[in-house]
């Protein structure tokens, strides 16, 4: 088993940056690729960013490309997203996710076994 605990999720200005963290226990060793999503009010949670922990490769959604830099620590553990020139529209609970599967489809919730509880972001002008 893995467990996930993110932080970090405070409130914030728009334009403003943040960055939030996830911290993994238990067999870490298992986990291929570290990702973040993201679930605001009244609509599906979607992907916003993995990174692959071997190689540090990383996917990131249109939405957030360029201003948002997914980031991971394997000495401490730890998954960022560094979240920068925010907008009202990235309002949402941000979710670490964990997939142990090699090849799995980096962009899709079903691809990961392991959830955090997330952290809420909210951006307002």
């Amino acid at each position: 088993q893995v467990q996930l605990v993110e932080s970090g999720g405070r409130w914030v200005e728009a334009g403003g940056s943040l960055r939030v963290s996830c911290l993994a226990s238990g067999r870490t060793f298992e986990t291929h690729v570290m990702g973040w999503f993201r679930q605001a009010p009244g609509k599906e949670r979607e992907f916003v960013a993995a990174i692959v922990r071997g190689t540090g490769i990383a996917n990131y959604a249109d939405s957030v490309k360029g201003r948002f830099t997914i980031s991971i620590d394997n000495a401490k553990y730890t998954t960022y997203l560094q979240m920068n020139s925010l907008k009202l529209e990235d309002t949402a609970v941000y979710y670490c996710a964990a997939t142990t599967i090699y090849g799995a489809n980096v962009y899709e919730a079903t691809s990961y076994t392991y959830w955090g509880q997330g952290t809420q972001v909210t951006v307002s002008s």
